[in-house]
């Protein structure tokens, strides 16, 4: 979370308050997307989703269909299928979750189910 918020000088207070005193991380739109997507996946295993749940929330017609009528991300799908050729996001973030997973991790938030 540090290295995705604290990428300028004027977040070093806040980089402090969390214990680092290093300089502020270079924007890395690849790294970004990496931590993100792990982020994503820890979330959704505190949460306590499944694989397929992700994988719904993510994109409900690669879980029901490409008739499905209801979508999520559209908007990123779109713009990532014509950036990188693919729904990265998707890929990213399922693909974390699965290492997550193969490390046994299973986050969980206090007070919820």
């Amino acid at each position: 979370m540090l290295e995705l918020t604290y990428t300028s000088h004027s977040m070093a207070p806040f980089a402090r308050d969390l214990g680092y005193e290093g300089v502020p991380f270079a924007w890395d739109e690849e790294r970004r997307a990496q931590l993100q997507a792990e982020l994503d996946a820890w979330y959704a295993l505190a949460y306590g989703l499944t694989r397929d749940e992700l994988r719904y929330v993510l994109d409900p017609a690669d879980v029901m269909g490409e008739d499905y009528p209801s979508e999520t991300f559209r908007v990123l799908k779109n713009n990532e299928e014509r950036k990188y050729g693919e729904y990265r996001t998707r890929r990213l973030v399922l693909a974390a979750y699965d290492e997550l997973t193969a490390q046994g991790l299973r986050p969980r938030l206090e007070g919820y189910r």
